[in-house]
């Protein structure tokens, strides 16, 4: 038999919350998905611990999204295991904070000859002419003078 890394052991009390969750239908899709999903995988006496590809056809959700409920009751316990989780991921600043402070200074002065106003593609191109930085994109010039509005 093949033996899951994450196993999923459920006490009575998790199992009735779990399921007045699931029929209340007050939470979130999400939530009242993974509580389905540690219900069947519920490897305990009273559960069924059915595989993950019996709940992946049953409850028609990904094979990861399962691994991931398993493994984040079994480390966080169950109502970590029902949230969302947060995104771990570091995004890496194009522009620090001097290079922001001269593109809002370049944005609040005067538009070059010949243009009425300041736009996203003319602020990047100019900045990158100035040598601040190699390369930038109007997005990226948007969202640093965004967070100053």
């Amino acid at each position: 038999m093949n033996t899951k890394k994450y196993r999923v052991t459920l006490s009575d009390e998790e199992r009735q919350s779990l399921a007045a969750l699931t029929t209340k239908g007050k939470m979130a899709a999400r939530s009242i998905t993974r509580a389905r999903i540690l219900l069947q995988a519920d490897a305990s006496e009273q559960g069924p611990a059915w595989t993950d590809e019996l709940i992946h056809q049953a409850l028609d959700v990904g094979l990861a999204t399962i691994y991931r409920t398993r493994q984040s009751f079994v480390e966080d316990g169950l109502d970590l295991a029902l949230r969302p989780r947060k995104a771990n991921r570091e995004y890496q600043h194009k522009l620090d904070s001097e290079q922001e402070a001269h593109l809002i200074a370049m944005a609040c002065g005067k538009p070059p000859p010949g243009f009425a106003h300041w736009t996203l593609r003319l602020l990047a191109r100019r900045f990158v002419d100035l040598r601040h930085v190699d390369h930038i994109s109007p997005e990226t010039v948007r969202q640093a003078l965004k967070k100053t509005s």
